[in-house]
């Protein structure tokens, strides 16, 4: 029966858009990571990185000599931003 249930999985996974966003290894298309540091550079941050958490792209980012994570929507709204400590 796993056999049929496990490639059943993986296809609707595929399928699925907000699927690949729910890892923290999915790949961030080059376009949205420049939308992403064009946005937070405007507000004084300094980005390192930027990936996807639990359908957010994730950035982190300095501001004043502070670490932080910053979480954004699809629609480039900052939802949660906090002190990386």
């Amino acid at each position: 029966m796993m056999k049929r249930i496990l490639p059943a999985i993986l296809a609707l996974s595929l399928a699925l858009p907000g699927v690949a966003m729910a890892s923290s290894d999915a790949e961030v298309p080059a376009e949205t990571q420049a939308a992403i540091r064009t946005m937070l550079e405007a507000q004084g941050y300094e980005v390192r990185q930027i990936q996807t958490e639990d359908g957010l792209f994730e950035a982190y980012a300095i501001k004043d000599g502070k670490r932080y994570e910053i979480y954004i929507n699809t629609q480039m709204e900052i939802v949660n931003s906090k002190l990386d400590d």
